[in-house]
């Protein structure tokens, strides 16, 4: 089998990187000249193919008038918020922030979100059937028998705001049925709640002083140490 003839170059090297014709001279040895004149004293450009689209799609004739943001793909997968050690169903927590603040509740499960089910009960210290973050709250080393209440219901869905479209009113409508509305409670929740609390109830009321417990607000005074206090 014959050898493979070297590729022979137009513009021989003198040494590494020098060639022997200069650039201009290479230009009209290679005919460039030539080609440049015949297409209007430019060279001719090719504009790329178009790439094929996917079968089943149908270009729009129209473009949209105004620029559609797309959505970053969240590709990041969120761990479970996982439950502080001292913190277990039927623990006595104290609430440090919010509308209840300094309140001793029972903990009942942990939802999916990673937020704390409590309830306090409403009858004995006024706090509802409600979400709260481990981050605000102090577990306490009581704890309260809450093996007759059924918490299977009670999941984040439960507590998602539901949004209604409201028709246009006048400025004295709109106030008026601004104070009709706020306020109102379903009558469902207003069920569950009672049938939550009354297993509960009867639970705390067989432990003695848990109840005057629950219902006091946790509250530090002058002289006290809270990093030696023990709850």
């Amino acid at each position: 089998m014959a050898p493979k003839s070297a590729k022979v170059s137009r513009n021989p090297e003198l040494i590494r990187g020098i060639g022997k014709y200069s650039r201009s001279r290479m230009y009209h040895k290679r005919g460039l000249w030539a080609i440049k004149a015949k297409n209007g004293g430019a060279f001719p450009r090719h504009d790329p193919a178009p790439k094929p689209s996917p079968p089943g799609t149908k270009a729009s004739k129209f473009y949209p008038a105004d620029d559609v943001k797309k959505p970053l793909l969240n590709k990041r997968n969120p761990r479970p918020t996982k439950l502080r050690p001292s913190i277990s169903p039927g623990t006595v927590l104290i609430i440090l922030a919010g509308r209840f603040k300094g309140k001793r509740v029972v903990f009942l499960k942990q939802l999916r979100s990673g937020l704390l089910l409590i309830t306090g009960p409403f009858k004995i210290n006024g706090v509802p059937l409600r979400r709260v973050n481990q981050s605000y709250v102090i577990a306490t080393s009581t704890k309260v028998d809450i093996s007759g209440v059924n918490v299977e219901k009670f999941d984040d869905k439960y507590f998602a705001k539901k949004v209604e479209k409201k028709n246009k009113k006048g400025e004295g409508e709109f106030f008026e049925a601004e104070k009709e509305e706020k306020n109102v409670l379903p009558q469902e929740k207003k069920d569950d709640q009672k049938s939550l609390d009354t297993p509960l109830i009867k639970s705390i009321e067989g432990v003695p002083d848990l109840k005057t417990y629950l219902a006091a607000r946790f509250s530090l005074k002058a002289g006290m140490k809270p990093h030696e206090l023990v709850f």
